[in-house]
C-alpha cells in the first residue's frame, strides 16, 4: 500500500517589508530581498488554517484520522493549537490531534509522524506547519526571519508524492535557542552554528538515507535543503555535489526563513512543479535532522492546484517603514485603540464554536433560502428548524455595500473597512475586511474569507472570520 503526500496547501502573508528598509532604519547593512511579515491580526494559528483550508479544499474531510500542527511561535503557551485548526478547518472531532515545537524541524517532525499515523490508520492525516519568529532589533535575524505557513495532507489513497524512505538523527546543541518568556532568538556563534549544528546533522541524515535507500545524488530530480541562512545549504548542497539546478530555490530572498514552515514550504514548491517519476529528496535540521525521500506518482497531474507556492508569494504589498513593521509584529504600539466593548465569555464561546471556528450559514430546504449565521426561523418563508448547515469559508462573494473608518482602529491597524458582501447563492456577509488597499476596494469587487485574530479579552485570544480581495488563483 503506497503511502504519501495526497493534497498540498501553502500560505504567504500579504505585506512584505524590504530588508534595505529594515538596515537603514538602524543605519547598517542590508541583506538582499524582502521577507514576508504576518499583519497584526494573523499569528501561526491564522496562517495554518489558510495553509490547511488549501490542502483540504478538493477532499473528504470525514476520513481524516489526524491533524498534527507544528510551530515555535504558538498563540498559547498553554492550549492546543492542533484542535482549533482542526475545529475551523472542520474535521471530525473523534480525530487526533498534537503540536509541535521546540525546533526548527518541527513541521519536519510533523509530516514523518503523519506519514507514520496514515499508514497505520489507513485514513488521511494533516500535518500543518507555521511561524512567526522574531529576531533580534538590529541582528541578521531581524532581516532573514519571514512568516508563513504549509501543509500537507497524507494518506494512502490518490497519493500525489509517494514515501520512498526516511532516516532521522539527533543532536543535542545550544546553537539556536529562545528562553521561556524571551520575544527574541538566541544564537551561538555563526561558524559554531554551521559546522557543528546545521551541516553536521543534515550531513549525516543525507548520508543516511542514501545509504539507507541505496541512491545516488545524481538520482533526485530536486532536494530540498532548509536553511539557517541564506547560503548555508550551498555549501552542504556540494559536498554531496547535489547541482544548483536541483537544490532550486530557498525563498529566502522573498520569503525568509520561516521556521518550522521552511522546509514543508519548499517541499510544497518542489511536489508542485515536479514531473511523475520524480525522485526529491528533503532534509530539515533543528538539533538533528530529519531525511525523507518521495516519487512524485501520475496523480500530481490531477492534483489539481489553484493556489501554489509561487502564485503566494506573488500577491504582496510592500510596508514602507519600519514603524509600520514593528507595529504589525507587536514590538511597538504608538497608542492603544479603542477597546471592543464586548465581554467576552469562555463557555459562550464553546457553545457557539462551529459558528466562530466554521463560518457556517443555513440553507432552508423549503424556500432555499441562504442565511448568515445559522439562523433556526428563515426570514424569507418563515419555516422554523427546516434547515440544513453549509460550510461557507472556500467560497467568494461581491461586495454589495462597504464603509471605511478611520477612527475606530488600533494604532497598527487604523482603518476599519466594515463590508457587506453576497455569494451567488445570496447568502450575505457581514464582515470586517483586512489585506486591502484602500484605493481599490470598490463595489462589486470579488472578496473571499480568512480566519483573523479579532481582538483579545478575558484574557484570551477571540478569533473569527474576516473578508479579503480575492487573490487570484488562490480561491
Amino acid at each position: 500500500m503506497a503511502i504519501g503526500i495526497v493534497s498540498i496547501g501553502s500560505y504567504v502573508p500579504y505585506y512584505r517589508i524590504e530588508r534595505k528598509v529594515i538596515g537603514a532604519a538602524w543605519g547598517r547593512g542590508a541583506i538582499k530581498g524582502e521577507k514576508a511579515v504576518a499583519n497584526a491580526d494573523e499569528d501561526s494559528l491564522t496562517m495554518g488554517v489558510e495553509a490547511a483550508l488549501r490542502s483540504l479544499s478538493n477532499l473528504d474531510r470525514q476520513i481524516s484520522t489526524a491533524l498534527y500542527f507544528a510551530t515555535n511561535t504558538p498563540p498559547y503557551a498553554e492550549k492546543s493549537t492542533a484542535s482549533t485548526v482542526a475545529a475551523v478547518c472542520g474535521l471530525p472531532d473523534d480525530i487526533l490531534t498534537a503540536d509541535f515545537f521546540g525546533t526548527t524541524k518541527a513541521g519536519a517532525d510533523a509530516l514523518k509522524l503523519a506519514l507514520d499515523s496514515a499508514k497505520a490508520s489507513g485514513g488521511n492525516v494533516v500535518a500543518v506547519a507555521a511561524d512567526t519568529r522574531a529576531g533580534w532589533p538590529k541582528s541578521d535575524q531581524e532581516q532573514l526571519f519571514g512568516d508563513a505557513a504549509a501543509a500537507f495532507v497524507v494518506g494512502c489513497d490518490k497519493v500525489a508524492a509517494e514515501l520512498i524512505d526516511t532516516f532521522s538523527v539527533t543532536n543535542e546543541i545550544i546553537d539556536v535557542w529562545r528562553n521561556n518568556g524571551e520575544p527574541y532568538i538566541n544564537f551561538g556563534e555563526g561558524r559554531f552554528i554551521a559546522d557543528k549544528g546545521y551541516t553536521a546533522a543534515v550531513s549525516r541524515a543525507i548520508d543516511g538515507i542514501l545509504k539507507k535507500s541505496g541512491k545516488q545524488a545524481a538520482d533526485f530530480k530536486k532536494v530540498v535543503l532548509s536553511s539557517p541562512g541564506m547560503k548555508e545549504n550551498e555549501g552542504l548542497a556540494k559536498k554531496f555535489s547535489f547541482t544548483p539546478q536541483q537544490t532550486g530555490d530557498n525563498f529566502m530572498l522573498e520569503v525568509g526563513n520561516c521556521g518550522a514552515a521552511q522546509p514543508l514550504l519548499m517541499l510544497a514548491d518542489a511536489i508542485e512543479n515536479a514531473e511523475p517519476d520524480d525522485l526529491i529528496l528533503m532534509a530539515a535540521y533543528g538539533n538533528g535532522a530529519n531525511a525523507v525521500i518521495f516519487r512524485v506518482t501520475a496523480e500530481i497531474k490531477n492534483i489539481g492546484q489553484k493556489h501554489t507556492v509561487r502564485t503566494a508569494i506573488g500577491v504582496k504589498r510592500l510596508l514602507g517603514s519600519y514603524a509600520k513593521y514593528l507595529s504589525l509584529r507587536g514590538h511597538l504600539e504608538a497608542a492603544a485603540g479603542e477597546p471592543f466593548r464586548t465581554f467576552p465569555s469562555n463557555a459562550a464561546y464553546w457553545r457557539e464554536k462551529d459558528a466562530i471556528l466554521g463560518l457556517y450559514g443555513s440553507k432552508c430546504k423549503k424556500c432555499a433560502a441562504g442565511i448568515f449565521p445559522v439562523n433556526r426561523i428563515c426570514p424569507k418563508c418563515g419555516a422554523k428548524d427546516e434547515y440544513e448547515r453549509v460550510k461557507l469559508s472556500g467560497r467568494t462573494a461581491k461586495v454589495f455595500t462597504y464603509s471605511i473608518d478611520s477612527l475606530a482602529g488600533s494604532s497598527e491597524d487604523p482603518l476599519v473597512v466594515q463590508t457587506v458582501a453576497d455569494d451567488a447563492e445570496g447568502f450575505r456577509y457581514y464582515l470586517i475586511m483586512t489585506d486591502f488597499d484602500p484605493e481599490k476596494i470598490d463595489i462589486g469587487m470579488d472578496v473571499e474569507f480568512t480566519f483573523r485574530k479579532m481582538y483579545v479579552g478575558g484574557n484570551y485570544i477571540n478569533y473569527y472570520w474576516k473578508c479579503r480581495p480575492a487573490r487570484r488563483g488562490q480561491v
